[in-house]
């Protein structure tokens, strides 16, 4: 009887979190979205094989899912790549394009830290990210 519950936690579903994404000025494009749990990665997830990256219709970014390879401290980050060439454009270092992130941290100079921006996920839970524009 006691391998029974270890094959039932064996067995569970990988977190999902629901993701809102609010402000967006343009339904053009995509939102290219990063999860990781790499702080070193965050909040450029193209160094992290094991994080979780996918490209969202902008018209379709109001509320998508990301499943969570498993339980862990996360961190997203948002891109609203309005031109649809899968990198965020720039202009004398200022983003051109829209961007943000979990739990949403003031911005200041540069991106903000993996910890500002990281959350539990231990189940299913949400998150809303408020999208900012430089330009």
């Amino acid at each position: 009887m006691a391998l029974l519950p270890l094959l039932i936690a064996a067995s569970a579903p990988a977190p999902t979190v629901e993701v809102s994404v609010t402000g967006l000025r343009s339904a053009k494009g995509q939102v290219l979205v990063c999860l990781t749990t790499n702080r070193k990665a965050f909040p450029d997830c193209s160094k992290d094989k094991t994080s979780v990256r996918m490209a969202v219709k902008a018209a379709d970014a109001g509320d998508f899912l990301i499943h969570a390879p498993a339980t862990g401290t996360y961190a997203i980050a948002v891109v609203h790549d309005e031109n649809s060439n899968n990198k965020m454009d720039v202009a004398l270092f200022l983003p051109k394009e829209g961007f943000g992130f979990s739990r949403n941290p003031a911005i200041t100079v540069g991106p903000p830290s993996f910890k500002s921006a990281s959350f539990a996920v231990t189940g299913d839970l949400r998150q809303s990210i408020k999208m900012k524009y430089m330009l």
